[in-house]
């Protein structure tokens, strides 16, 4: 049977019968289409609730074989087309009475019941129509498949108002050119004289190279809106699919509310939704991340006005423009391939089933994977609620600190803790469901000759009174649970994947063990239940409690922790041999821990301590203006290393003097060097102007507007009002005599920095909390403090 990579699972209706169209690369590199007329869209409804739909000409009503989590008999309703299941599914929600699995998409419930993901097995060889090996109604099976995707990445530079595309740069496998508009010789690109020409030359070359992939930084809501609107405008056909169809954009429902646009056969994957997904920084403008991930930016980064240099390049020198067009194209790829994107992604996609550009939708990832299970136990999922509202979950324990300077601090960490909860204590919406059911064995009457007879009679069984108790309250049925086993599969394949350094698959599933707990916790899941998402992280807090209290019951101070960390203070048993020691005290506690899971709830532990690492020497400073330790702030030194959380050094919204100061004054106190030249060497130069390039704040607007900063505006608002036009989502400012100023890339800085404000309010709160748990006084270094004026 051929082998494939599933890239887009969609459907067309033809003459009244839905047809299944699943498109993608088989391994030997061909593209294809699967279609399959056979299947018909369908939801559930309680058997008692059926009446409601009888008679209705779209609703035909057989048996299912299943049964919701309360026990009760569920029909199955199937329906001609699937636009048929809204009004149907909302005839009876309307009602007050619940419906099942209504609002899962027809190709996803198709590949659901399938049993297949992203990588399938194709019954048949095929036939070959035009660039498509064509499949009708074949069996599928899953498959492991390792796909070797084409990519190509467009980048459109336009007139300033996008009213005229000027040039279209096309990179990728097989392909490396740009189209200009105008006959400029000399300008290494394909020229056309007119617009209308251009357009439909890029669109042909697209199809005649057959990517799988069309990226580009933005390129959804710029690129190819642009590039539909103008072919609109023109008059142009614009199609870059596999099969005839013009390209659609769409919106996500969920909370990102993410543009899609989809072509058909092929994948569209935004470059800037990749990092944006999987990097967390401040600038996500494609010349910044470029700069920081490639050491290199875009070709025209110094210019005072980039739209006035574009501009200035089209129409003197088209040379420079192509050069600039290519190299944007080229940078996406060139970031996609350094941080392994597109490679997760397909890990990802494997993983959950969910196509590339729909691999960042948790909720949905979350119903691929538990569905079938829910489905092989004989049960079926509720309908999403559109309506409910979301509820406050409780977040993990944050240990008190212990302020101050220590040596040999140990940390040791819970591996995966909340999937190994989950493992642990059965926390699974089935199990919770079962276990709150007090007379479900009553209820669940099945005859064994029915489909999954034998799971539901085992589940009835069991006695509710015998569930697990979560410290909040909620109960889980000690069997029957899906997560559990979900999680030991991607622990396996996890353990299998480091083995064999494959970082992509690690990551991918790494990602999507964490994401569990999260959908649990979101009102828009189908399983949503603040008792459930609760319970894991009430059993979070009692480990990690138990945990501080077996260490000190041990001899040794906890210092801090943090939902699944502890930092050790060994102290004297360090001179036994800090690592020996720490190996010890973690066998130790995590006996400790599996003894009292176990002796209390009656389970094995499946929760695995770690020694994350040791600190030679270790910083716990204080919270400003106050005694007791920070939170989620410290510094600590090994093998030779500075490792900074939380502090002002690794916050980009600190000026860089910040930071010079800061890991310099570090690394002198873990080493025992002097402190105090260093610190007055610092302001000294502050003060004599020295060091102003580094006096720059850069922070982001985060209310997408200015207009929408309506009190007192914060210094990087005033500064942002102040730019004007020039004005981006990242604003770089100094404090000045008369407030915040504007500073450009490649533009001299205002004359008149107020350098006193830096000491005070940057230099000093740093140094004085590195200074006092040395038994040093930051007036030593920078004199006695001075007022200044609120901003």
């Amino acid at each position: 049977m051929p082998t494939g990579f599933l890239l887009q699972p969609t459907y067309r209706v033809r003459d009244g019968i839905p047809v299944v169209q699943l498109y993608g690369q088989l391994e030997d590199g061909r593209a294809f289409l699967v279609e399959d007329d056979r299947f018909r869209p369908y939801f559930f409804v309680r058997a008692a609730d059926a009446d409601l739909l009888r008679g209705d000409p779209r609703a035909q009503i057989a048996e299912s074989g299943l049964r919701d989590f309360a026990g009760q008999a569920l029909v199955r309703v199937v329906v001609p087309v699937p636009a048929a299941v809204p009004p149907l599914r909302d005839r009876v929600a309307a009602t007050g009475r619940p419906t099942y699995e209504g609002d899962v998409r027809f190709p996803y419930r198709y590949l659901i019941d399938a049993g297949v993901r992203a990588g399938i097995a194709i019954e048949g060889e095929g036939t070959e129509r035009g660039a498509l090996v064509h499949f009708a109604n074949p069996a599928l099976a899953p498959a492991e498949v390792r796909p070797a995707l084409r990519v190509v990445s467009i980048d459109l530079e336009t007139e300033p108002s996008a009213s005229e595309v000027w040039s279209i740069a096309l990179l990728g496998d097989g392909i490396d050119e740009v189209h200009l508009l105008g006959a400029r010789a000399g300008a290494e690109a394909i020229t056309h004289a007119e617009e209308r020409a251009l357009l439909a030359a890029a669109a042909q070359r697209i199809r005649e190279i057959d990517p799988d992939v069309i990226t580009g930084w933005n390129v959804v809501e710029f690129d190819l809106r642009i590039l539909a609107q103008r072919c609109a405008a023109l008059r142009v056909p614009l199609e870059l699919g596999r099969v005839a169809g013009e390209m659609l954009f769409q919106q996500e429902l969920g909370f990102t509310r993410e543009a899609r646009a989809v072509v058909p056969g092929r994948v569209v994957l935004d470059g800037l939704a990749l990092v944006r997904d999987a990097l967390r920084l401040d600038d996500y403008r494609l010349g910044a991340v470029a700069q920081e991930l490639l050491g290199r930016g875009k070709r025209i980064a110094a210019a005072a006005d980039p739209v006035a240099e574009i501009v200035r390049m089209y129409r003197d020198d088209p040379t420079a423009l192509v050069a600039y067009n290519r190299e944007d194209a080229r940078l996406v790829l060139d970031i996609l391939e350094r941080e392994g994107l597109l490679s997760l992604a397909v890990e990802r996609s494997l993983l959950s089933g969910m196509p590339l550009d729909r691999v960042g939708a948790s909720i949905a990832s979350f119903d691929r994977l538990y569905l079938p299970e829910l489905r092989r136990r004989g049960f079926a999922a509720p309908s999403v609620d559109p309506d409910r509202k979301a509820e406050l979950v409780q977040g993990g324990a944050v240990l008190d600190s212990v302020p101050g300077l220590f040596t040999d601090v140990a940390v040791f960490d819970f591996k995966s803790l909340y999937p190994s909860l989950i493992r642990t204590f059965q926390l699974d919406p089935l199990a919770h469901a079962l276990a709150g059911e007090a007379s479900f064995a009553q209820r669940v009457q099945v005859s064994r000759s029915e489909p999954h007879a034998s799971e539901v009679d085992r589940v009835g069984e069991r006695r509710p009174e015998d569930a697990i108790a979560a410290p909040g309250g909620a109960r889980f049925a000690r069997e029957g649970a899906i997560l559990p086993g979900v999680i030991e599969r991607f622990m396996a394949r996890r353990a299998a994947a480091k083995a064999r350094g494959d970082h992509h698959a690690d990551q991918a599933i790494k990602i999507m063990m964490n994401a569990l707990f999260g959908v649990l916790g979101a009102a828009s899941c189908r399983f949503f239940d603040p008792a459930i998402a609760n319970a894991i992280t009430g059993f979070g807090q009692e480990i990690l409690h138990r945990t501080r209290d077996a260490f000190e019951a041990a001899g040794v101070p906890v210092i801090y922790g943090d939902t699944d960390s502890v930092f050790v203070h060994l102290g004297a048993r360090a001179q036994k041999g800090a690592r020996g020691e720490a190996e010890r005290l973690r066998d130790h506690v995590q006996e400790r821990i599996a003894e009292h899971v176990h002796s209390t709830y009656r389970v094995a532990s499946h929760l695995e301590l770690e020694l994350e690492g040791i600190y030679e020497r270790f910083l716990m400073p204080r919270v400003r203006s106050g005694r007791s330790g920070s939170k989620k702030r410290y510094a600590g030194w090994r093998e030779g290393q500075l490792e900074v959380v939380g502090l002002e050094s690794v916050r980009r919204d600190w000026p860089a003097v910040a930071r010079r100061l800061q890991r310099g004054l570090l690394e002198r106190a873990f080493t025992d060097a002097p402190v105090l030249p260093f610190v007055r060497e610092v302001v000294d130069a502050v003060r004599r102007g020295e060091l102003d390039a580094e006096l720059v704040y850069v922070k982001r607007v985060r209310k997408g507007s200015l207009d929408r900063y309506t009190g007192p505006a914060p210094p990087h608002v005033q500064a942002a009002r102040k730019a004007g036009a020039r004005a981006g989502p990242l604003v770089r400012y100094v404090v000045t005599a008369g407030g915040p100023e504007p500073v450009f890339h490649g533009q001299p800085l205002p004359p008149d920095i107020d350098r006193r404000h830096y000491v005070e309010r940057v230099l000093r709160p740093i140094a004085e909390a590195i200074l006092e748990p040395l038994g040093l006084h930051s007036e030593d270094a920078l004199g006695e403090p001075r007022q200044l004026g609120l901003l």
